[in-house]
């Protein structure tokens, strides 16, 4: 194990996968930070208050979906590291099945849920028309958006980190240009917005079925006789419903916690919101910066686990681990160092401006706190362990977020931002109890869901 962790060949093998991811993964945040400029330009604090609360509804919308993306990568790396072709294409056929089911209920439940999701959201008139203006355009991107979502993890389950990197480097930058042509160039403000993220979903939609065809196509894959009925059996079907349900009420304290922060935010006033808003931009450089790691980490250890190799499985996660604490440092740098500077770049309205300097320190402290649940979430994404995932995160959420921030509240705007830190730091330590304790026992190498549902289809 020590002598694996100094030779280059395996830190050669982290870049490969977590470099393209870095790289592609940076322009998802830089969407929202171009968005945030263009809106933040804007002669009023509202209309980027509306694209705040617009797009956390959105992004609430979809990412409690990311089971689709974190399931179909464990499934797809141990199928790949086992020599299972046929599995790899039963993975892919079942996640986009399930996709396509998921997006068209949410566009025939879109009312209720815009109506539940802005009732909670709370804030202003005005800040409540853009939101609504905003998501009654975008919500019409789902069935591109979860299909993307397959796509990017059957790919990055595959241990092919640059078909995704170009899967999100075209949408992502498609978005960011039409966001420019359409708020600035054409006078489209919140609906300009809104209108370039469901066109660049589509064409990034387009291109990774591409990728995906020209994948099974060089490996010779395709249904054979009886795939269908393989496919849809309905234990091997059940079982990937009960990981999915792990992860997704997984997904859904995580997204609680984030809109929670934009909801309270804007009943704290417009200016707190907004100002939250490029803060929580920032956050997301952050997020997106490590989960290159961690989706490294992901295909490396669900390939570990279809071989059954356990020193290949510890070797992954402590290299991966100490690239994201590395990487986490530079952030805390940058941020220390620059954090007021580009908080001007993103808005020019003083209020906002003087608030988010006002609360910058938080996100100083963020990267240390979050650079281990990111990497760990990782490790129990690609070894499929939903169930703990699962239970860390409603501890993390139930036990120390919420109960910080109820003790806290007296301090507005800064007991929400404790409460992140707090919530960031415990889902760490979890995790970090949960996947010692099942490394001890060889819980992973020896539990993986895809060796299970080989013997039974």
């Amino acid at each position: 194990m020590g002598s694996s962790f100094f030779s280059g060949a395996g830190h050669r093998q982290v870049f490969a996968l977590a470099l393209p991811m870095v790289l592609s993964n940076i322009t998802v945040p830089l969407l929202g930070l171009v968005d945030t400029i263009v809106i933040g330009h804007l002669e009023q604090a509202y209309y980027l208050g509306g694209v705040a609360v617009g797009a956390t509804i959105i992004s609430l919308i979809f990412w409690l979906l990311g089971f689709l993306r974190m399931s179909t990568t464990g499934l797809a790396a141990q199928a790949f590291g086992a020599g299972d072709g046929e599995r790899l294409l039963q993975v892919l056929a079942r996640a986009l099945l399930l996709a396509w089911g998921l997006a068209l209920l949410i566009l025939l439940l879109q009312w209720p849920l815009m109506e539940l999701a802005f009732w909670l959201a709370g804030g202003s008139a005005e800040v409540q028309y853009h939101g609504r203006e905003y998501v009654s355009i975008r919500i019409w991107s789902a069935p591109a958006a979860l299909t993307n979502l397959v796509l990017l993890g059957w790919l990055l389950g595959n241990q092919n980190a640059r078909a995704p990197m170009w899967l999100l480097i075209l949408g992502n930058g498609a978005n960011i240009l039409l966001d420019i042509w359409f708020v600035l160039g054409l006078g489209w403000q919140v609906k300009g917005a809104a209108a370039a993220s469901v066109l660049a979903d589509y064409l990034a939609m387009g291109l990774g079925a591409w990728l995906v065809w020209r994948t099974l196509r060089g490996r010779g894959l395709g249904p054979g006789a009886g795939f269908w009925r393989r496919c849809l059996n309905r234990a091997a079907f059940g079982r990937l419903l009960g990981l999915n349900r792990d992860i997704f009420i997984r997904a859904l304290c995580l997204q609680l916690t984030f809109a929670f922060m934009t909801f309270q935010g804007a009943r704290l006033g417009d200016g707190v919101v907004a100002a939250n808003a490029v803060l929580m931009n920032f956050l997301m450089f952050i997020s997106y910066g490590l989960d290159g790691f961690a989706y490294a980490v992901e295909a490396m250890v669900g390939k570990a686990v279809g071989e059954g190799n356990r020193q290949r499985f510890r070797q992954a996660c402590a290299l991966n681990l100490f690239w994201g604490a590395l990487v986490a440092v530079l952030f805390t740098l940058v941020f220390a160092l620059a954090g007021e500077p580009l908080i001007g770049l993103i808005t020019s309205i003083p209020e906002v401006r003087s608030l988010a300097a006002l609360y910058l320190p938080w996100l100083v402290l963020m990267p240390l706190a979050a650079c281990w649940c990111f990497i760990l979430d990782g490790i129990f994404i690609g070894t499929t362990r939903g169930r703990e995932m699962r239970d860390m995160m409603l501890v993390a959420t139930l036990g120390v977020f919420f109960p910080v921030w109820w003790l806290a509240r007296g301090l507005d705007n800064h007991g929400l931002w404790l409460a992140m830190l707090c919530f960031m730091l415990a889902r760490g330590l979890t995790l970090g109890w949960a996947w010692w304790r099942l490394d001890r026992r060889q819980g992973f190498t020896g539990g993986a869901v895809l060796m299970r549902e080989t013997k039974d289809v």
